[in-house]
């Protein structure tokens, strides 16, 4: 097994964490990569650019937030190799599992003792006048919005070729269930259990009471139409964005790709959700 290291390359205190990993690795007679810019304060040989760790690797650890997993999911999915996230960030979804937590779950991977969780993703095309203009995955979420102007904007939805709807809204976010609890949920989106075959529908600040959050299988093939004029913006995971306009359309369907993550053996998903939620905390108790 040879195990790639990337981590959120800001953190000075993941030096000694990688430090610390990789003298385990050699003990325990595991091969290893570091991405080349985390690894430089370390000197250590067995170094290349990131970009390069996950074709030359079986698996890849993250350490970070789930910035930093989104960043590299985009780079891994396409090899069908494993991911596991280390939370050195600060909420941490995708990275669950915790810097305690590191030795004894990599005791279990090397002997083989794990369990991964495929993750679905969104794929996105954008048609300019008929024509594909580019082809988009995501694993959290695509935004469509009006940018830095703070204007309402106008967008048909279209699920299987039939007309659901035309938003009215600040925007429209398009999430997986693995992104069901980020932007989607703080525009007022429904939690959904990470392996459903669905897609999330959630309009930004409605400017119609009946526009609603809505929930689609993501075998549907969903087609947005842009009806508003002047420059508009799809935003993609939070990372990229790709500027729209009237009467383009985006098309969008499961992707064929999955992220698989390593599965925490040391807690569920509700667990998960109650840790970082604080489901069931009085309102006292959080404010002391």
């Amino acid at each position: 097994m040879k195990v790639g290291i990337i981590g959120k390359r800001n953190q000075k205190e993941l030096n000694g964490i990688v430090r610390d990993l990789v003298e385990w690795l050699d003990g325990n007679k595991v091969d290893y990569l570091v991405d080349s810019e985390l690894g430089k304060n370390l000197k250590l040989k067995k170094s290349v650019k990131q970009a390069d760790i996950p074709k030359k690797v079986d698996l890849v650890i993250v350490f970070g937030g789930d910035g930093t997993f989104l960043s590299v999911s985009k780079q891994v999915n396409e090899y069908d190799i494993p991911i596991l996230g280390i939370n050195s960030g600060s909420l941490g979804f995708l990275t669950e599992f915790t810097l305690d937590e590191l030795y004894p779950i990599m005791e279990n991977i090397i002997v083989n003792d794990y369990e991964i969780e495929e993750r679905s993703m969104l794929s996105a095309s954008v048609y300019k006048k008929g024509k594909k203009f580019g082809t988009y995955t995501v694993l959290n979420d695509l935004v469509i919005n009006n940018g830095k102007v703070s204007r309402i904007i106008d967008l048909a939805i279209y699920a299987e070729g039939n007309h659901i709807t035309t938003f009215k809204a600040d925007g429209i976010i398009f999430s997986t269930p693995t992104g069901s609890t980020a932007y989607s949920l703080s525009a007022g989106g429904p939690i959904a259990h990470p392996t459903l075959p669905i897609t999330l529908v959630t309009p930004i600040c409605p400017h119609i009471l009946t526009n609603r959050p809505l929930v689609v299988s993501n075998e549907m093939e969903i087609m947005v139409k842009v009806l508003t004029e002047g420059s508009s913006y799809l935003t993609l995971d939070g990372k990229e964005t790709v500027k729209v306009e009237l009467n383009d359309e985006i098309r969008l369907i499961k992707s064929d790709s999955t992220v698989k993550l390593i599965k925490s053996p040391f807690r569920d998903y509700f667990s998960i959700l109650k840790t970082k939620l604080m489901w069931g905390e009085r309102y006292g108790r959080l404010n002391g």
